[in-house]
């Protein structure tokens, strides 16, 4: 029996519905999206997932890429690793020339698969955080900041944010206890050493809805100087909550990029209780983008209403900059084919010329990547936004942190495996 997940198909009709043109009428080439709109992390893909596919929409629009139409098979996996497993293997089937994968054991149990069927596999600001090397993970490519950049640029701005030094300070991780929020423990290991803080971590059991105790460890008991939250799903609001509730300082609490979206402000009871809360993002936030204008009025032209997922701007703009990596790769890869139509393997170095240049089309949205076929992270940049007056403000420019202890960790994981 097929899961529940494949029977949330968006196949030839959601290419005609999303482009305006009947399947078939022109050259199309199949990207692969895995999805979660029911499952652990839907309020995630609740707006994420319909960006992916307004601007994938906006690109045919104007007559897609150089000739071709992109027809985007979104498949939902419920965010769990058997149906991401069998979505996968049904994109394969249907000639995906690339795969936008979903949720950090999902990729773990595809890697090898991308691999041995040359596929690449997108993951952005998720999976394992060595997948930055493309040597050795060839066709997984995390396009964006993965945990240990987050974890970087974090650092960098608790030590901008206390004065210019972390000597002898004490640094809080509250994190859900399971492979991806403990992926960022090794660079603030070193890091600890590096700049003399004091490291406490708080593990929390997922789903991280129950952490009272552990937030009230860090402001009460431990008085942490600074706080980093690695959550997602429903818990990042509970920790805005609890953290308000017993009096710790919101503007000392840096929330990674699961943690930082309007979804999570409000569910904690809106902008008014978030403010000072500081987020990690590896997307440009606001609604102040050319491009969002662009997809705004494509559904005027058509006489739809503006979708209210535009009302999110930091995972809907995220979702933006992953499509826009697509459309990016394929770009290139046809060019490179000379207008023909391009292999799996093609997109792969496709997505390794991408750089700031490529992505001008979505503006400030995209940071500055320059993704190679050494570097499939794109430089780990991150910019800090904070909440403050009833909206989202940039607290940082694109920053890179920490580059030398992220690529020491990167060798040494080489030579370990």
């Amino acid at each position: 029996m097929p899961s529940k997940g494949l029977k949330r198909l968006f196949g030839a009709a959601a290419a005609m519905a999303l482009s305006g043109t009947p399947a078939g009428a022109q050259k199309e080439i199949t990207v692969g999206f895995q999805s979660d709109r029911v499952g652990l992390t839907q309020t995630i893909c609740a707006v994420i997932c319909p960006a992916f596919h307004d601007y994938m929409a906006l690109v045919n629009s104007k007559g897609g890429v150089e000739g071709y139409k992109i027809k985007v098979l979104e498949i939902d996996t419920e965010y769990k690793v058997p149906q991401g497993v069998e979505a996968y293997e049904r994109m394969k089937k249907e000639g995906a020339v690339a795969v936008a994968l979903y949720g950090t054991a999902i990729v773990a149990a595809l890697t090898q698969r991308l691999n041995d069927d040359r596929i690449p596999g997108t993951a952005p600001g998720f999976g394992n955080a060595v997948a930055a090397d493309g040597r050795r993970y060839p066709y997984l490519i995390p396009m964006a900041a993965g945990y240990w950049s987050q974890a970087a640029g974090g650092i960098q701005f608790a030590k901008q944010a206390l004065g210019g030094s972390l000597k002898g300070k004490k640094i809080g991780y509250l994190y859900i206890d399971n492979p991806a929020g403990r992926e960022p423990l090794p660079i603030l290991e070193t890091l600890a050493k590096v700049e003399g803080f004091e490291l406490r971590t708080f593990a929390v059991p997922a789903p991280g809805l129950e952490l009272g105790a552990q937030v009230l460890d860090i402001a009460q008991r431990y008085r942490a100087d600074f706080v980093m939250a690695h959550l997602f799903g429903r818990s990042p609001s509970v920790a805005i909550k609890e953290f308000k509730r017993v009096g710790y300082p919101l503007s000392k609490v840096l929330g990674f990029v699961w943690s930082a979206a309007e979804a999570d402000v409000e569910a904690a009871g809106g902008f008014g209780v978030a403010e000072g809360y500081y987020t990690v993002q590896f997307a440009g936030v606001g609604p102040d983008h050319p491009v969002r204008a662009e997809i705004a009025d494509m559904y005027k032209k058509e006489g739809k209403p503006v979708p209210r997922e535009l009302a999110s701007t930091v995972y809907y703009n995220r979702g933006i900059v992953w499509a826009a990596a697509h459309v990016e790769a394929i770009r290139n890869a046809v060019k490179a084919k000379a207008g023909g139509m391009p292999t799996s393997e093609d997109v792969k170095k496709g997505f390794e010329t991408i750089n700031a240049k490529s992505l001008a089309a979505v503006g400030g949205i995209s940071p500055p990547l320059e993704i190679t076929a050494d570097d499939h992270e794109g430089g780990g940049w991150v910019q800090i936004f904070q909440v403050k007056g009833g909206k989202f403000v940039k607290a940082s420019e694109w920053m890179q942190a920490y580059r030398d202890v992220v690529k020491k960790h990167l060798e040494a994981d080489a030579k370990r495996n």
